[in-house]
């Protein structure tokens, strides 16, 4: 959410979770009331824990060349 411009992604989610417990259901609702392109709700309603890296691979990277 961040990378697509939403204000305050991390809060937003917080306040989603903070508390309850959540289910594909919920994510799922949240992800279609947010207010960003057709496009971006689809990558985020396909991605899935098996599925997102977010920066691991550049985090890597960097450590290669670090050591």
């Amino acid at each position: 959410m961040r990378r697509i411009g939403v204000p305050e992604p991390y809060e937003k989610l917080k306040e989603l979770t903070g508390g309850r417990a959540v289910t594909k259901e919920s994510i799922r609702g949240f992800i279609k009331g947010l207010d960003v392109p057709t496009e971006a709700k689809t990558g985020l309603l396909n991605m899935t824990p098996d599925s997102y890296v977010g920066a691991a691979v550049e985090l890597a990277e960097s450590i290669e060349m670090a050591i």
